[in-house]
C-alpha cells in the first residue's frame, strides 16, 4: 500500500490521504490495482471508506502492532534540540555496536544516511516502512524526532514509544499553532502514548509534559539527573548526579542535549564507554566549524529566538576577538519572532549582517524591516543577497574573529517565491576561504 502516487508501480493498493481526483488518476495510471477513496468511482477496484487517514492507522496498527514490539522507539520534542539530541545518542549507541536509526529533520539514518526526507516528522506510512525496515536488519533502536505539527495532524498514529523525551519549549511555529498553550497541546500528545518520559525539568513548561507515565526529570536543580559543574575548556566536562563525563561537545545547551543519551542509556542498563564523549560530532549544520587561519566559522542552524542567545552565548564562551553574525528570517512564517531574532544578534554580537533565509512569497526587506525594528544601535547592515553577505562577512574577519551564519544550517536549497534552488551556506563559505 502507498499514499503517494508518484512512487505507484503497478500492481500496487493506492490510499488517497487528500482525495485528490488527479493524485488518483495518476496512480491508476501508473498501475495501481486498486484503490481506497473517501468518495468516487473508479475503474478499477475501488474500496470507500469513511476517513482513509483513520482506515490506514487502523491497518498499519493491526498488522504491525506485534512485530514493533521487537525494537524499542525514543521520540524526541521540543522547540529545540531535537535534532541534535537525536543524532548523539544514534553516534552514542552505534559506537556501543548497538544497532541504533534515527529519523528526524536531516534524514533516515541506519548505519549511514539512507534519504533525505520532506518533513521533520514524515506522514504515517513512510514512518512504519522505516521502522519495517529497521526490525527486519535486525535494529535495536529508533531515536525519532517528533514535531508538533507530526503531532497535531496525527502522523504517528497508533505508534507506541518507549520514551518520550521533552527537551524545551519557546516560541515557534506560532504561523501554524497561534497560540503558545495549542503549541502545548500538540506536543502533549506524544507523552499520551509512550511507557516513559523524560523530561527537561528546568524549562518552564515541563509541568505540562508530567503526565500519567514513568516521568524522571534532569536539569541543574532538583531532578531525578542532576547536572552541575559545567566548565567549558578544551573539553567541555560536567557531572551528573556526581559522575565526571568529558566532551568535545559545546555548548550549555548541548550538555543538556547529551545528558538525554545518557539518561536513557542509563534506564536501559546500557554500558557507557566514556571515551566516546570526547569524539562524538555534530550533526550537519548545527556549529558546523569551518576554521581560516585564526578565524572560526560556524554554520547553524539556529532559527528560533531562543536557538540564536543559546548559539552566540555558547560561541561568546570561546576566546575570541569580534563576533560578526549573518541572520536572517524565514518568509511566511511566524512574523513575531523576527523582532525578538534581530534584537537578540545585535545585543549579543559585535557586529550583524541581515540578509534572506527563505523568504518564500514575501519581500526580503520587508521581513529584515520587522527584524531591525527594535533595534537603537548602529553595529549591523543589511545585504539582501545571501551570498553576497557570507562574502561580506568573511572578508570583514580580523585576526581570532568568529563569524556565525545562523537560520539555515544544514539546507542546501533557498526557496523563493514558490522556487527551490540550490543554495548551501557551508558550500560557499568552503568556496570563499
Amino acid at each position: 500500500m502507498k499514499d503517494d502516487s508518484r512512487k505507484i508501480e503497478k500492481g500496487d493498493t493506492y490510499i488517497s490521504l487528500t482525495n485528490n481526483k488527479e493524485y488518483i488518476k495518476e496512480a491508476i495510471e501508473k498501475g495501481a490495482q486498486k484503490v481506497i477513496v473517501e468518495e468516487g468511482n473508479y475503474e478499477i477496484e475501488t474500496q470507500i471508506v469513511k476517513n482513509t487517514r483513520n482506515y490506514l492507522i487502523k491497518y498499519l496498527d493491526n498488522k504491525y502492532k506485534n512485530k514493533f514490539k521487537k525494537i524499542k522507539i525514543i521520540g524526541i520534542t521540543g522547540t529545540n534540540g531535537k535534532t541534535t539530541s537525536c543524532y548523539l545518542l544514534w553516534q552514542i549507541l552505534n559506537k556501543l555496536n548497538i544497532k541504533c536509526a534515527y529519523i528526524g529533520t536531516i534524514g533516515f539514518y541506519m548505519d549511514k544516511k539512507i534519504t533525505n526526507l520532506n518533513n521533520t516528522t514524515p506522514d504515517i506510512l513512510d514512518i512504519y516502512t522505516m521502522i519495517n525496515k529497521c526490525i527486519d536488519n535486525n535494529y535495536k533502536y529508533i531515536v525519532m524526532e517528533v514535531s508538533s505539527q507530526a503531532l497535531d495532524m496525527n502522523r504517528l498514529g497508533k505508534l507506541k514509544f518507549d520514551y518520550a523525551v521533552f527537551t524545551n519549549l519557546t516560541q515557534d511555529h506560532l504561523d501554524y499553532h497561534k497560540t503558545i498553550n495549542n503549541y502545548i497541546k500538540a506536543k502533549q500528545i506524544l507523552f499520551k502514548h509512550t511507557k516513559n518520559a523524560v523530561i527537561n525539568i528546568d524549562d518552564k513548561y515541563s509541568k505540562e509534559f508530567l503526565l500519567n507515565n514513568k516521568n524522571y526529570t534532569f536539569g541543574y536543580n532538583n531532578s531525578n539527573y542532576v547536572i552541575s559543574n559545567y566548565k567549558i575548556n578544551k573539553y567541555t566536562s560536567f557531572n551528573l548526579n556526581n559522575k565526571k563525563y568529558k566532551t568535545n561537545i559545546l555548548g550549555k545547551y548541548n550538555i543538556n542535549n547529551l545528558v538525554i543519551s545518557l539518561i536513557i542509556l542509563d534506564l536501559e542498563k546500557l554500558k557507557l564507554n566514556k571515551t566516546i564523549l570526547t569524539k562524538l560530532s555534530y550533526p550537519p549544520g548545527r556549529l558546523e566549524l569551518v576554521e581560516k587561519n585564526t578565524n572560526k566559522i560556524f554554520i547553524d542552524y539556529a532559527h528560533t529566538p531562543d536557538g540564536v542567545e543559546k548559539v552566540i552565548n555558547t560561541i561568546k564562551e570561546l576566546k575570541h576577538n569580534r563576533i560578526i553574525t549573518i541572520i536572517g528570517c524565514g518568509g511566511n512564517r511566524d512574523i513575531t519572532k523576527r523582532p525578538k531574532m534581530g534584537l537578540i544578534a545585535s545585543s549579543l554580537s559585535d557586529y550583524v549582517i541581515f540578509t534572506s533565509d527563505n523568504p518564500r512569497n514575501e519581500k526580503p526587506e520587508l521581513i529584515i524591516k520587522d527584524m531591525i525594528q527594535n533595534i537603537d544601535t548602529s553595529n549591523y547592515e543589511i545585504e539582501i543577497n545571501r551570498k553576497n553577505a557570507i562574502t561580506k562577512g568573511i572578508q570583514m574577519l580580523e585576526k581570532n574573529d568568529i563569524l556565525l551564519l545562523l537560520g539555515k544550517g544544514h539546507e542546501d536549497y533557498q526557496i523563493i517565491g514558490n522556487t527551490k534552488y540550490h543554495f548551501s551556506d557551508i558550500e560557499i563559505v568552503k568556496n570563499s576561504i
